[in-house]
């Protein structure tokens, strides 16, 4: 994987919208072999637990004091709480595991991790959820990444 790949796949795992959803098919896309872009986008996503509690616990209380900021993360904070109280109530780290796991947009490791914030859930733990949610949502995107592509082979002339 070249450097530029490699700090794409990087970076598009950090994103909260693409996470592995996204890394994983463009390391692919540009070469990359499937469990070498699997491993690096899903180490880096792993990381994003530890990231948003820094950013929670520290940076966050500075921006709140701006009116725009707290506006927008308010609007979020009532997305996440919805889309992650039921499950966290009824299954706890189990369900921060789950929906982490899920790769559709809006859930992953950012939502995820936002939601045990707002929930008040323990650090450490939610952390562990986090990462093996991650882990299973990066087993899922790579076995759909590597079927799809054996899958609509048929659609590519081999010359």
């Amino acid at each position: 994987m070249d450097a530029n790949t490699l700090l794409v796949t990087i970076g598009l795992s950090f994103l909260p919208i693409s996470e592995l959803r996204g890394a994983i098919p463009f390391a692919v896309a540009r070469g990359a072999p499937l469990l070498e872009a699997a491993a690096i986008a899903v180490a880096c996503n792993a990381l994003v637990g530890p990231v948003a509690f820094v950013f929670l616990e520290t940076f966050h209380k500075l921006l709140y004091r701006w009116a725009f900021y707290a506006r927008v993360f308010d609007r979020f904070v009532a997305k996440a709480r919805g889309k992650v109280k039921e499950k966290v109530e009824k299954y706890g780290y189990l369900g921060i595991m789950l929906f982490v796991a899920i790769p559709l947009p809006v859930t992953g490791a950012w939502t995820g991790t936002l939601g045990a914030w707002i929930l008040g859930m323990g650090r450490r733990r939610t952390m562990l959820a986090v990462a093996a949610g991650v882990l299973v949502s990066g087993a899922i995107v790579s076995l759909i990444v590597g079927f799809g592509v054996e899958a609509l082979s048929f659609l590519v002339k081999r010359v």
